[in-house]
C-alpha cells in the first residue's frame, strides 16, 4: 500500500479542522479559476483522482454528469465523502492513482484537485489518463506549484521577530522525493518541474488548452488570516489538457 498519512488518526483529525475541509470549495482559493477551466460536466462520464471528501464529485453530478468515480487511497476520506451525501451518479472506490485500472475510453474528463504531487512517476500516470480517456476528452488537474515543491518544508523564513522575511525556492532541477511539513507532520511529495508537468502532457498527445497559476479571490483575502500572503509566491498550478486521436471504447471496471 502506498504511503496515507490521511489515514492517521491524528492527521485526519487536523485536517478536518482545516477551512477548505469544512467549508468546501468556496474555501478553496483556487477554486473560481479552476471552476473556469472545466468543460461543461452534463452527460459526460467522469474520473476524479484523488477525490478526497468528494467536493468536485458532488460537483460534477450536481452539474449533469452521466456518471461519476471518485478514487482515494485513503479510507476516512471516503467515509467522509460517501456521509456528505452521494448522488447516484457517483460511486467512491478506494485505490492509489498510480495502481488504478480502467479500460481505455473509459472518461470524457479526468480531474484531480492536489493529488499529483504525491505520485512518484507522475508520467506513466499521465499515460495512463490518456489511454482512459475518450478524443476531445479533457485532462484538468491542480497540484502544488514546482515554486512551492521545490525546496522541500513548503515553509517561509521568517525574521527574529517571526515575521515572513521571503520563501524559499532551492534544488528546483532536481526533482524526485520531498519531505514537507503539513499540519505538523512530515509528509512525503514528489517536486517536479514546469517542463516535466507540460512536458509529459505535450509528448503524450495531449493539447494544452489552459494554464494558470491562481491567487486567492478577494473575498478571501479579506477574511481568512494570512490569505493575503498567497499573494507573494505561486502555491498551486492549475491545467487543463484535451486528449487527441482514437481509442478503444470500454467501461471502467
Amino acid at each position: 500500500m502506498k504511503e496515507n498519512i490521511y489515514d492517521q488518526p491524528e492527521f485526519f483529525a487536523a485536517y478536518s479542522q482545516m477551512d477548505r475541509s469544512r467549508r468546501g470549495l468556496e474555501a478553496a482559493g483556487e477554486w473560481e479559476t479552476l471552476a473556469a477551466m472545466l468543460p461543461d460536466c452534463a452527460g459526460l462520464d467522469v474520473l476524479d483522482l484523488g477525490c478526497g471528501y468528494g467536493w468536485h464529485c458532488r460537483y460534477a453530478a450536481e452539474h449533469g454528469a452521466r456518471s461519476v468515480l471518485g478514487t482515494d487511497l485513503s479510507a476516512r476520506m471516503l467515509a467522509e465523502a460517501r456521509r456528505r451525501t452521494n448522488p447516484s451518479a457517483i460511486t467512491y472506490r478506494r485505490a492509489a492513482m498510480e495502481d488504478l485500472e480502467c479500460p481505455d475510453a473509459a472518461f470524457d474528463l479526468v480531474f484531480s484537485s492536489l493529488a499529483l504531487h504525491y505520485v512518484a512517476d507522475y508520467e506513466a500516470l499521465v499515460r495512463k489518463i490518456r489511454r482512459w480517456l475518450r478524443p476531445g476528452g479533457s485532462f484538468v488537474f491542480s497540484a502544488e506549484h514546482p515554486v512551492f515543491t521545490a525546496q522541500g518544508p513548503q515553509d517561509w523564513e521568517y525574521d527574529a521577530q517571526g515575521r515572513i522575511r521571503h520563501f524559499p525556492v532551492d534544488r528546483y532541477f532536481e526533482e524526485g522525493r520531498r519531505t514537507a511539513r503539513f499540519l505538523g507532520c512530515g509528509v512525503t511529495k514528489y517536486h517536479r518541474t514546469l517542463t516535466t508537468y507540460l512536458g509529459a502532457l505535450l509528448e503524450n498527445g495531449f493539447a494544452l488548452r489552459a494554464v494558470a497559476e491562481p491567487t486567492p479571490p478577494q473575498r478571501l483575502l479579506d477574511t481568512v488570516p494570512g490569505m493575503a500572503d498567497e499573494l507573494r509566491r505561486p502555491m498551486m498550478l492549475l491545467v487543463r489538457a484535451e486528449a487527441a486521436g482514437k481509442t478503444a471504447a470500454g467501461a471502467c471496471g
